[in-house]
Parts: C-alpha cells; structure tokens; sequence
C-alpha cells in the first residue's frame, strides 16, 4: 500500500492571511478519522479543484488553488467540539463579509474534505452552483 502525500506550505505558491480578517467560532465534531483526512490536506491536480489545505501545528490552512489567497485558518483543540477559525476579509480576496453565511460554507467545505474521497469535482459543480444561484 503506497503511503499518502501530506500536503505542506511549501507544495504551492500561497499567500498569507491579509490583515483585514475576522475570527469566530464553530461547533463541529472532527472524529479522529475525518482529522487524520484533514492533516492530510490537498494538493490540487486539476484547475476543478478549487482549494490547497494544509495542516501545521494544530492548524488547518485553506488557500483559494488558482490565487493562493489564504482563505482561512482553523485551529483545532484536542478533545474540543469548538474550532476557532480565522477568514479573510480583504474584499479583493474573498467577498464574504457575514460571519454566519461564512461558517454555513465552511460547514460545507468540511463536509467534502472529510468523506472518505474528497470528490473536488462535485465540490465545484456544487459550490459553482451556489454562486450562480445568489445572483
């Protein structure tokens, strides 16, 4: 069995977190199953997959694949159903600005990343969608 690629910071060409971001809180229950599929992160192989993450010192880090923009970072606590998440709010980067419709997404981004097979390709359709759909 081939072991499997953990993604690092240094695996693509990413920017920081911009100094106008926000920070709030979600409830979420991360079994030790679906964490080990997040440290595993995602390295994009095709221009579908929109997102490049992470996992560093107890940190999730969620980058936007086609621009690098540093779209999120989620801290973790052992044990803790509370995970602190900072996003970013710098309106050239990311154009979500109410924290609750931002944590619904991210609900929903966790959903995909922690299924067995992250299907990046209905993540696309599906997110593609919503856009449209919010017009």
């Amino acid at each position: 069995m081939e072991k499997p690629i953990i993604a690092k910071k240094t695996d693509w060409t990413i920017s920081e977190m911009p100094a106008r971001h926000t920070t709030y809180t979600i409830k979420r229950n991360i079994s030790g199953t679906e964490m080990e599929r997040l440290k595993l992160g995602n390295i994009p192989k095709e221009m579908e997959d929109k997102w490049f993450w992470y996992f560093e010192d107890g940190k999730l880090y969620a980058h936007r694949s086609w621009t690098g923009f540093c779209i999120y970072i989620l801290s973790f606590t052992p044990g803790c159903d509370l995970i602190d998440v900072t996003a970013n709010r710098e309106p050239e980067q990311y154009r979500c600005t109410d924290d609750a419709e931002d944590a619904k997404f991210l609900n929903k981004l966790l959903d995909w990343w922690t299924k067995p097979t992250y299907d990046y390709y209905n993540e696309w359709i599906t997110e593609t969608l919503d856009t449209v759909s919010k017009k």
